[in-house]
Order: structure tokens, then C-alpha cells, then sequence
């Protein structure tokens, strides 16, 4: 409580009276004279800004007296500096010139939600992005958007990094960078440790809750993050950014750009390497990427080509901490051999086209290929060589079946394909209307190999103990559009089709013959209505339907032709409200997400010895989310965000390993009602900005997360305790005669040095009693702690 109440009194520290001084007017078309609603306004210096309303009014109150520049930007129009003397006698009438060439915020248009649109989103800007990144993967960033949970296997955001929406995993999170599919086909994660520094060449993201919008990939089943690159600057730059923090972290980037040449043709570039020893044991990270674009920029057309990639050397730090070790030696790893390293690289190719056809079209069309490479290396003490399909090695008399044995496991993928969306807008902005869909293939081998042995086996290095690989097509299209029945009232529906043809062929690391094919083909409809208030509130109501197959493994280790998963379904009911003033915005919503067959984790084993997932019929999530952000003064802003939620498995049925007899068997219990593995009840966050002086901010910035269940058993053992964690950041920008600009950051993380685990795993087992009678539960849990107090420090220099 003590730490509550510290950072609940720095929250509460005496505001500063203020002149009530305000800027209001309008923002039109210079043309036209139409009046543009959803204009950005920023008062450059002070931290204030707001957007125009329906009738394209602004107004920004609590602003002190002096001169200042008013940034105006809407999408399709130049943006405009205008000096302001404050205080401001009359209203400002400010037109904005449609822009001479045409802009790429088309690309991510068919994916993403828009203000009218009848679903739960964030939109998340360049800025916000830039002040967090000092080199930890997204999933860190997103820490403190609402109900999302954060974790990292290395315990201090770099490595292997993942991040939970409403308890919904990585796995069911769909994620597209410039409309393109970034999910794996076949376990549908995002591996962002594959993708470093990436949030530096990121201009703005989209985080849908929920169902959300029609995309492409694999099915939102949670969530959606929409990820947009960086856009066209029209001036030539230079930049050069550092970090070095805890644990010798480092993180070195470089970034150039060719401003607009020939007023058509940019060039970009981004060069970056992170290095970290990790919080846990030998949990280094050697990281490298690079991200080069080049476009053409015409009146009515743009051509991009996006060129990056990402290498990575990661330590393993897979295993967890055994809870037996958790107070006395937080740090253990397992893995002691020196080169138990996962080592992978993946380079991506995008050519991007996005064009005006004419006054009511626009379109936008992709190409893609991804190019994936990598395996793991692990050492295995006194494995059985019947595991790699080999007899035991006779040397004299004695017949070895057991030895050290250090083996690679290898996946050599590619995935290409196309996605398209057409937009038509009528003359009287009533109508608008997107078609859109894609067509990818993944074409995946798997496979291992043994690197040494402990004694010389009748085998080659290079010689494969398995060998599969999987092939999978995926195509959909979409239908969605926006009709403004009455003034305000907007209604919305999305039809989307999705086929799926999955087909394996060949031996999995357990040695079994994985051959299949399976087909699915998916419904996927969505409906609702936005009601804007002249007021500026918006209140809006949607129903949405997802379907998603099953991942890789529950073919592989469930056979096709015994006992095929079932897809899973989903049907979202979304409602809330929405404001944005000039001193305040907020949105509350509810939800409720009803699964049909969910698969889960249940301990039932299969023919091998390998955990499988099975179909749960009735599960649901429900709950309210409340979000905003509030100008207590033109020093101070105070925001944050509140979820609170019911999450549901109506029977699920556990099987445990028993050892207690001399036959092995899994004994069945069942339960009813139990809270789903991984979903905390309340996921709360508090920021607090003071700007104590021109281009100096501090903040402090909470997060709360309940306790969650490790698995559906609701096993008060097999749990996760609550945690609150505070970051402090200190950022100072300046202007100096010599650089564009230069700026210095610093985070610390976890002030108060808090002892918290976001994520782990746990299994049963009984074991035959004392003294050989009876039985008793053996209970392993295991955690991946997140690091103390520790910091990291920045310095950015824009030429």
C-alpha cells in the first residue's frame, strides 16, 4: 500500500493555476469551403491539440498567453502552419489546400477502423511510439494501452517478447504491417524478436479489440494490431540514436532519408543492432535489422517498394524459473551448454501501390514474398537414440541407447502473395464502400539434424532425423462499407469469406508420419451503427463473427485421420461511447465474446507421449473497458485506462499423469465454471505527464494486473499473483543551432523494484504415497520473473 500511495500522491500534486485564455474556429477546404471534420489541430510547444467536430469546429481552452504556431493537418489536404497571438480576439478561419500528390494513408484504409465504424480501437501515433522506444520490442510498447499484458522470457523487453489483448494470446491476435499478413501461417504468432527495432520505422499502428474489421491472415480471434511504415518526408534527414542501460544493453540505430526528389521520388533507410545480457541467466540477445524503402510519389499515384529484415541470436530462457527456486535464485536458466542458442532471420519484401482513379475511386494493391530461415540448437543430455530413429551403438560388449547428443531443429519457410482493396466514396459522402481481400501461400520444411554425439552413430552431420513439410493456402475477400442514413447516424456492415487448404507431407520430430490435408472455408459476417452527436460524442453497437482453424499443432500431434480439432468460432457484441474535447477524451465500452469450441490446453496426451489441446464447447469473455485522458492544466495531463472482466469456461475436464501404479494412466476431473488460463479480472494503467518547462517532460506511468490462472483449473496453486509496477521517463528536447534536434531520454523501469511474474506454465502428476501406499499431486510450476529496478537511457540526434 505504501507504493500506492506514493505514486497516487506524486498523481495528486498540487495543479497550477492557468489563464483561461482559448483558440477556437474553423477548418474548411480552400477550394470547396466544405467544412472538414476530424482535422488534427496541435499548438506546437504547449502539448494541447484537439480535432474538429462535425461541423468542423475546434476550440483549445487553458492555453497561457504568448505567440504560438497552430499545426493543421487532415488527410488528403497540406498541412499548415499558423502563428497565433494569444489571447486570440475572434475566431481562426483556417483553409487547407488539397495536397498535389497523392498520400499513402490509403494503404492501411481497407484494414482499418475509422471513426464511424462500429468497433473498439486505438489508434496510436508516431510520437506516442517514439517516446517509449529505446529498442524493446512492440509488445513493451503497448504495455499501457488498455487490457494488455506484456511479458518477456529474458525479463527485460528484448529477446523473446509477447503480449496479451483480453487474455487473448499472440496466437489470436492478428497483426499486418501495410495490410500485408506478418502472423506465422501455421502457429498464428508473431515472433517479434524476428523483427528488432522495427517500432523505428513505424509511422503509426491501429490496435482493434475484439473482432474488429475485416483484415487479412489469420483470423482476429482477440485482437488486431495494424502497423503502417513510415511515410513519405518531403526533407532531406539524418538521424542518429543510442541507448545503453541494465543488464549492458545497447541499442544502436541509425536512420537516413532523401526528402522528396525531383518533387516524385524518396529514398529511406534504417540500420539498427540491439545487444542485451538479459535479466535471467545467459539470456543474451544479438540483434540486427534493416528496413530500406524507396517510392514514387505522383499527383494521383504512388509507387513503394519496402525492403527489410531481421537477424537474431537469442540465448534460450525458454524453460522458465522452477517456483522451488523463485525467491532464492530468480535468475536460474536451465540451459548451461554455451551455444543453446536460437538463431533465425526472416527478410521481407513488400511492393505497395495505392492510387486515385478518380473523384469516388481509390485503390490499393500489394505484393509480398517473406523469406524465413533458422533453427535452434540445444544440448541433450543422455538421450535415447530411438528419439532420431537409430539403434544403439555396440562398442565391444556394451550396447549403447542412451547418450549427450546436440541437435538442430530447423525451419526453412517462404510465403508470398497479394492483397488488394478498392474504395468508392459518392459524391455526398454518404456512401462508403470497400472491397478488398488476398491470396498467400506458406510453403514450410521442417526438419532436424545431429550436430555431434557423445560416440560415432551410423549417421551424418547433415543427415535428417525428420524431415516434413507443410504447404498452406489462404485466401479471402471482403465486402464492408459505411452509409449515412440521417445526419449522424451511420450504418456498417462487413461481409468476409475466407478458404483455408492446409496439406502436410512427411515425418514430425516424434517420428510419426504427419501426412494430411485439410480445407476449411469460413463465413465471417459483421454489423452495426454509429450515432455522432453534434456535441462531439459518438455511441456505437456492433455483432461480429470470427472463425479460425486450428494451429500446426494440433494436427501434428493430433493425427488427421483419428481425431481432427475443430475450428473455432467467435461472436463479439461491442457497444460504448466516445468523446474528444480539448481538454478531455475518453471511451468506455463493453464487450462480450462468446467461443464456440475453443481449443485448450487440457493435459490429455496422445499416442507419443505429447500434450494436445482439445475443443471446449461454451467459453466467453465479457467485460467494460474505459479509457481517457484529461488536461488538468497546460502543465499537466493525466490519462489512463481500466478493464475490469468475466472470463468463462463452462466444463472443462483435466487430465493428470499418474505414476502411482504400476500402469500408467491419466486420471479425468472435471470442473465447471473455471476462470480461462491467462486472464487477469482487472488490467489497469495510469500516466501522468508534467511539462515543467518548454521541451522538458516527466512521467510516471503505472500498470496494474490482477492474478490470473496458469491454467483453467482455477487452482489457487497453479497462479500468478497480482502485480503494480511504476516507470518513471524523462525526456528533454532542444533545438540547437548545429542539429535539427537533439534529444535525451531516460526510462526507469520498475521504480520501486517490485518482484513480479507476467507469465509461466504449470503440470500435475501423482506419484505413489509415503512408504509406497496410496498416492500424492505433484504440482511444477514454473515462472518467467520480469526484472527489478533497472533503466535505460537514450540520446537522438536529427540532422
Amino acid at each position: 500500500m505504501k507504493y500506492l500511495g506514493f505514486t497516487l500522491a506524486m498523481m495528486l500534486v498540487c495543479l497550477v493555476a492557468s489563464a483561461q485564455n482559448r483558440i477556437n474556429g474553423i477548418v474548411q477546404d480552400a477550394q470547396t469551403g466544405e467544412l472538414l471534420f476530424g482535422a488534427n489541430l496541435i499548438l506546437k510547444g504547449t502539448g494541447r491539440g484537439t480535432n474538429t467536430d462535425h461541423q468542423g469546429k475546434f476550440e483549445i481552452t487553458n492555453v497561457p498567453k504568448g505567440t504560438f504556431d497552430l499545426i493543421v493537418s487532415f488527410l488528403g489536404y497540406e498541412t499548415q502552419r499558423v502563428s497565433v497571438d494569444v489571447p486570440l480576439t475572434g475566431e481562426l478561419n483556417i483553409s487547407l489546400a488539397q495536397s498535389s500528390l497523392f498520400t499513402e494513408e490509403f494503404v492501411v484504409y481497407g484494414t482499418r477502423a475509422t471513426d464511424v465504424t462500429p468497433t473498439t480501437f486505438q489508434n496510436i501515433k508516431k510520437e506516442d511510439i517514439a517516446k517509449l522506444n529505446l529498442g524493446q520490442d512492440i509488445p513493451m510498447l503497448l504495455n499501457y494501452t488498455p487490457s494488455v499484458v506484456s511479458f518477456s522470457d529474458a525479463g527485460a523487453g528484448v529477446g523473446y517478447t509477447g503480449l496479451r489483448i483480453r487474455g487473448s494470446d499472440q496466437s489470436r491476435i492478428n497483426v499486418t504491417v501495410n495490410g500485408i499478413p506478418m502472423n506465422d501461417a501455421e502457429s498464428h504468432g508473431v515472433f517479434w524478436v524476428n523483427m528488432p527495432d522495427f517500432a523505428s520505422s513505424v509511422d503509426n499502428m491501429q490496435i482493434q479489440r475484439g473482432v474488429g474489421t475485416s483484415t487479412n491472415g489469420a483470423a482476429t480471434f482477440g485482437a488486431s494490431i495494424n502497423i503502417q511504415t513510415d511515410t513519405r518526408k518531403d526533407e532531406a534527414y539524418g538521424e542518429i540514436d543510442n541507448t545503453f542501460g541494465s543488464f549492458n544493453t545497447r541499442r544502436h540505430t541509425v536512420k537516413a532519408g532523401s526528402g522528396l526528389l525531383n518533387n516524385r521520388w524518396t529514398i529511406d533507410a534504417r540500420l539498427s543492432q540491439i545487444t542485451s545480457d538479459g535479466y535471467m541467466d545467459r539470456a543474451s540477445s544479438n540483434l540486427r535489422s534493416y528496413f530500406l524503402t524507396g517510392g514514387y510519389h505522383g499527383e494521383n499515384h504512388v509507387f513503394k517498394l519496402n525492403v527489410f529484415s531481421g537477424a537474431e541470436k537469442t540465448y534460450q530462457a525458454w524453460e522458465g524459473v522452477p517456483e522451488a527456486l523463485l525467491e532464492t535464485n530468480r535468475t536460474f536458466n536451465l540451459y548451461t551448454y554455451d551455444n543453446q542458442t536460437d538463431n533465425y532471420q526472416q527478410d521481407h519484401y513488400q511492393f505497395i501501390y495505392t492510387g486515385k482513379i478518380n473523384q469516388n475511386w481509390k485503390a490499393n494493391a500489394a505484393l509480398h514474398y517473406t523469406y524465413g530461415r533458422g533453427y535452434y540448437e540445444q544440448f541433450r543430455q543422455n538421450d535415447r537414440l530411438s528419439s532420431y530413429g537409430l539403434t544403439p551403438v555396440v562398442i565391444g560388449e556394451t550396447s549403447i541407447s542412451r547418450m549427450d547428443i546436440i541437435r538442430r531443429r530447423w525451419l526453412d519457410n517462404d510465403f508470398y502473395g497479394g492483397v488488394f482493396s478498392f474504395n468508392y466514396l459518392s459524391h455526398d459522402a454518404k456512401w462508403d464502400v470497400v472491397l478488398g481481400g488476398g491470396a498467400n501461400r506458406y510453403d514450410g520444411d521442417h526438419f532436424g539434424e545431429i550436430i555431434w554425439m557423445q560416440y560415432a552413430a551410423d549417421v551424418n552431420i547433415r543427415d535428417r532425423y525428420y524431415d516434413n513439410v507443410a504447404v498452406k493456402d489462404d485466401r479471402n475477400v471482403y465486402l464492408k462499407g459505411t452509409y449515412e442514413a440521417v445526419d449522424g447516424l451511420f450504418l456498417y456492415g462487413d461481409l468476409q469469406y475466407r478458404g483455408v487448404d492446409y496439406r502436410f507431407d512427411g515425418i514430425n520430430n516424434d517420428l510419426r508420419d504427419i501426412s494430411g490435408q485439410v480445407s476449411y472455408n469460413f463465413f465471417n459476417p459483421k454489423f452495426g451503427l454509429t450515432y455522432q452527436t453534434r456535441t462531439g460524442k459518438s455511441w456505437y453497437a456492433s455483432y461480429a463473427v470470427a472463425n479460425r482453424e486450428p494451429v500446426r499443432r494440433d494436427f501434428t500431434d493430433s493425427p488427421i485421420i483419428d481425431r481432427a480439432p475443430q475450428a473455432e468460432n467467435l461472436q463479439n457484441i461491442e457497444a460504448g461511447i466516445k468523446a474528444s474535447h480539448s481538454k478531455y477524451s475518453y471511451n468506455v465500452n463493453l464487450y462480450y465474446m462468446n467461443y464456440n469450441n475453443q481449443l485448450v490446453l487440457t493435459g490429455q496426451l496422445n499416442d507419443v507421449g505429447a500434450y494436445v489441446r482439445d475443443n471446449v464447447a461454451d467459453s466467453y469473455r465479457a467485460g467494460i473497458e474505459i479509457d481517457g485522458a484529461y488536461k488538468i492544466s497546460p502543465k499537466f495531463t493525466l490519462g489512463g485506462n481500466l478493464a475490469v472482466s468475466r472470463n468463462k469456461i463452462s466444463e472443462f475436464t483435466e487430465y493428470i499423469d499418474d505414476y502411482s501404479a504400476d500402469d500408467f494412466f491419466q486420471e479425468e476431473i472435471n470442473y465447471t465454471d473455471t476462470d480461462i488460463a491467462f486472464s487477469p479480472n482487472v488490467v489497469a494503467s495510469a500516466i501522468l505527464d508534467y511539462k515543467p518547462a518548454k521541451g522538458f517532460e516527466i512521467s510516471l506511468l503505472n500498470k496494474y494486473v490482477g492474478s490470473q490462472y496458469m491454467d483453467n483449473t482455477m487452482n489457487d496453486n497453479r497462479k500468478l499473483d497480482a502485480f503494480w509496477t511504476t516507470d518513471l521517463r524523462l525526456n528533454y528536447a532542444l533545438e540547437p543551432r548545429f542539429v535539427k534536434n537533439l534529444e535525451f531520454t531516460l526510462m526507469v523501469y520498475n521504480i520501486f523494484n517490485r518482484l513480479y511474474e507476467p507469465n509461466g506454465y504449470t503440470f500435475s502428476y501423482f506419484l505413489p504415497g509415503e512408504g509406497g501406499t496410496g498416492r500424492s499431486l505433484t504440482t511444477e510450476n514454473f515462472y518467467y520473473p520480469m526484472a527489478g529496478a533497472n533503466f535505460l537511457a537514450g540520446v537522438k540526434v536529427r540532422f
